[in-house]
């Protein structure tokens, strides 16, 4: 198998064989060459449905003809020069008039750098330095927000961190109570993050008026109130979570939809915040008060994919329909679910589907409990699907968009119920 061999090549120069830890599997990672729509192909010439769509970033699909022409245009005209161009302009505009939030731009080179910045702005403007964010919600990979990333466990999942550092990351449970409680027994707390869908795009659903009962208390308290909408934004609404529940945060962290699928990142917010970034501003004798460079921050051909993506994405008519696909799944493997008698729960928000295996609700259980999937069921699964030609984008989570139709959802869940049901042979679920 090829797989194996481009395996074996990359175990000799990468660490592992692999550039991000969640792409290790035993015996090896399947090597992907060709995508369209909603489905790719493999080294080997297997063709398998994807609902991992770019880790959430392709919410149009693979190879969108107009976002692939954009970029070629751009690639033809002028690829980067590390200079000012209209297209960021234009990036930013759209972005202004779709964020409730977004008052001014700064593009970054990605996710994790968008977080990056959104807290160094949070620090600056409150001119605290501590940092408060909730159990279980994902902020990025860098040392400033990687405490209490895993549900449950207040502490830093890598080794490398100082505790220097993660003394300035204080954990909160999904509570308003406790995060009022901590807000006002820390007084070097000025910032506050929350993952705007739950934790990991949702598969720790926000208590009903979280969003909102946190802005107002931190309107309250004049914290900075950061929502990272790096994959709701362009997602759950053309202007993301904030815009369709009618909440505004004072910054927010934005990349994958909203760079077009390509790399990169934004960070939209309070002009008052975001204008610390100004070069024509002073304070304390620094000009910028906060510095902020990226060789490749709205480089041209990101722009590019990213305008015309956003264009097509505006009218919200492409997240009705992966809405609509994301319900008839989750729908699909409830039906599995109740006709082979196993206490599991698929449910989701948006475009999104998590499963969860113990039980046929979430209700009243943490991030912990939600998360805690047996691993031999995870495996099971994992691998009965990839076997059939489904991959999701995590063991138990998935997302749908443009290019999923009813006749694929449906060819998807007729592999999931073979693959239950091998689970249920082998005595891995009962």
């Amino acid at each position: 198998m090829k797989s194996q061999s481009l395996s074996a090549r990359a175990h000799a120069v990468m660490p592992g064989g692999v550039s991000h830890e969640l792409r290790y599997k035993t015996p090896h990672p399947i090597y992907f060459e060709r995508a369209q729509g909603a489905e790719k192909w493999d080294v080997d010439g297997k063709r398998y449905i994807d609902f991992k769509l770019g880790a959430a970033s392709q919410i149009l699909g693979h190879a969108h003809p107009e976002i692939a022409e954009a970029v070629a245009l751009q690639m033809a005209r002028m690829p980067y020069t590390a200079d000012c161009h209209p297209l960021e302009v234009e990036w930013a505009e759209w972005l202004n008039r779709l964020f409730p939030s977004a008052a001014r731009v700064r593009f970054t080179g990605s996710g994790t750098e968008s977080t990056m910045l959104a807290l160094r702005l949070g620090r600056a403007h409150s001119g605290r330095d501590k940092v408060l964010r909730i159990d279980g919600h994902f902020h990025g990979w860098h040392d400033m927000l990687m405490k209490g990333a895993k549900p449950g466990i207040n502490t830093a999942p890598s080794l490398g961190i100082p505790h220097a550092v993660t003394d300035m990351t204080v954990i909160s449970p999904l509570d308003l109570g406790a995060v009022a409680e901590l807000l006002d027994s820390d007084p070097q707390i000025g910032t506050v993050f929350v993952e705007a869908s739950g934790a990991n795009y949702g598969s720790v659903p926000l208590p009903d008026g979280f969003l909102q009962g946190v802005r107002t208390l931190t309107d309250q308290t004049g914290h900075v109130l950061v929502f990272d909408e790096v994959i709701t934004g362009l997602r759950w609404s053309p202007g993301g979570r904030q815009a369709r529940d009618g909440v505004t945060p004072d910054l927010t962290t934005l990349a994958k939809i909203v760079t077009g699928g390509l790399p990169g990142g934004a960070v939209v917010g309070r002009a008052d915040i975001m204008d610390l970034l100004s070069p024509s501003e002073t304070r304390d004798g620094l000009s910028p008060p906060v510095s902020h460079k990226g060789t490749f921050n709205a480089a041209p051909l990101v722009a590019a994919g990213a305008v015309k993506a956003i264009e097509i994405l505006s009218t919200g008519d492409v997240q009705t329909h992966a809405d609509a696909m994301a319900a008839r799944l989750r729908d699909g493997f409830n039906a599995v679910f109740r006709a082979l008698d196993v206490q599991a729960l698929a449910y989701g928000d948006s475009s999104t589907c998590h499963l969860y295996f113990g039980g046929r609700s979430i209700d009243g259980l943490d991030a912990a409990a939600i998360r805690k999937t047996p691993p031999a069921v995870v495996k099971g699964l994992r691998d009965g699907l990839l076997e059939r030609g489904v991959d999701f984008m995590s063991f138990t989570s998935c997302v749908t968009g443009l290019p999923h139709t009813p006749d694929l959802i449906d060819e998807a869940v007729v592999h999931f119920r073979d693959t239950v049901s091998d689970l249920i042979r082998d005595g891995v679920l009962s």
